[in-house]
């Protein structure tokens, strides 16, 4: 199979994989990546419409799920597991960014609460829900999507948004380091700025923070779906079975860098 960037191999051939926020951006991408190695690929998404689509795409399952609600977390990988029988990969990237999380000065307690919940609390049901399923197996990855923000601060606040993915960088180290020697590695994937639809909404409202960002990024772009698709890939394959319990940095050289090129 191929794509726009070449070659793809199948190194996920006969695995499972769940994927939260699997109806747009990283998540869409990354089903799409997923199913092209080989991989039975569950869609799990809050939108019907759009998890579907991904899902026949895919060639897979759709379930329809609110990742704030343990009883639908629950479902989603019994659903997998009942209809693939394994639960080898699991891609928790369900996530929000509202305007309405700003400044801390700003930034009020439900608005607070609601990304919390959402960007970290849905990142604790989904390894919850996973692990009983790859403890039996003895074998399994789990990728949560924290961000490159986790590592590094921003004037251009987004302070609940930065807080969640802080806690999806600590919760991630902490279930690779415990559950490494039953086969199982936990890996937060931490994205630079992505180009989805997600990052288009919130700079089209305010086109002076997209460029104060984009000036920070060393490769002057934002990244694309597709990259981050396949970093994931990677981190669900073989091919990163000593890579646990760390911040997988996609970011374009933002963390490494001090003075960016001239254009």
């Amino acid at each position: 199979m191929t794509t726009d960037s070449g070659n793809i191999c199948r190194r996920l051939t006969g695995r499972t994989a769940v994927i939260t926020g699997a109806g747009s951006g990283i998540g869409l991408a990354t089903a799409r990546r997923l199913a092209s190695e080989g991989a039975n690929v569950v869609c799990g998404d809050i939108d019907a419409d759009a998890g579907r689509a991904a899902a026949k795409e895919a060639g897979g399952t759709f379930v329809s799920v609110d990742v704030t609600d343990p009883d639908q977390v629950e479902a989603l990988f019994a659903t997998a597991y009942a209809t693939y029988g394994t639960v080898d990969i699991a891609f928790n990237n369900a996530g929000i960014s509202p305007p309405d999380d700003d400044s801390i000065l700003t930034t009020g307690l439900e608005a607070w609460k609601r990304v919390q919940d959402v960007n970290l609390t849905s990142v604790y049901l989904c390894c919850k829900a996973a692990l009983p399923y790859m403890r039996r197996q003895g074998r399994g990855s789990i990728i949560n999507t924290a961000s490159f923000v986790a590592r590094m601060g921003a004037a251009t606040s987004q302070i609940s948004y930065t807080a969640s993915k802080g806690g999806v960088l600590a919760l991630s180290r902490e279930l690779g380091v415990q559950f490494a020697r039953e086969g199982i590695r936990v890996n937060a994937l931490c994205p630079g700025p992505v180009n989805t639809p997600l990052l288009q909404e919130l700079f089209a409202k305010d086109p002076e923070r997209a460029a104060r960002r984009l000036v920070h990024i060393p490769l002057g772009r934002f990244a694309e779906a597709t990259e981050i698709a396949a970093a994931v890939a990677f981190l669900a394959s073989d091919d990163s079975s000593f890579v646990n319990a760390t911040d997988f940095l996609v970011d374009g050289g933002i963390s490494g860098a001090y003075v960016t090129p001239l254009d």
